[in-house]
């Protein structure tokens, strides 16, 4: 009888589709394949932190890159992200605090003299599928696919 249910589980389980993607984000103007994109998504406390609650990275795609994150709880998040060109999972800056690689932040929040408030990168999701897109800004060398 156990054999009989264990076997009308998997069976079950079989037929199951996939979850949706919660969330697709798509990282804009990465300029080269060099690297990563980490794409971090956070709360407002955890906000420009590196404690976000979500995160993940995949290879650079030259152009557009994209994430998919297949379950974000409803609520307000903001997402930030960077391309790690040379594999040390962090933003590298020169001494005055300027990032050496593209970062960019959700709804294309403004980077002028300091990150960009939460209230200018925060986004709702409701929970059902939702893709957002946004550009990274390299603010030495080159700046974007050519």
């Amino acid at each position: 009888m156990s054999l009989a249910l264990i076997a009308l589980t998997l069976a079950d389980a079989a037929i199951l589709p996939p979850p949706a993607p919660s969330l697709t984000v798509v990282v804009e103007n990465v300029r080269s394949n060099v690297g990563r994109v980490h794409v971090a998504l956070c709360p407002q406390k955890t906000f420009l932190k590196d404690d976000c609650k979500l995160e993940t990275s995949v290879p650079a795609q030259k152009g557009a890159t994209t994430v998919i994150f297949t379950y974000v709880p409803p609520g307000e998040w903001a997402a930030q992200a960077f391309q790690d060109e040379n594999g040390n999972k962090k933003v590298d800056q020169n001494f005055i605090g300027i990032p050496r690689e593209g970062v960019g932040f959700s709804r294309d929040a403004k980077i002028v003299f300091s990150p960009p408030k939460w209230r200018d990168a925060m986004f709702v999701h409701d929970g059902k599928p939702q893709t957002i897109s946004f550009s990274l800004r390299y603010f030495m060398g080159r700046s974007g696919p050519k």
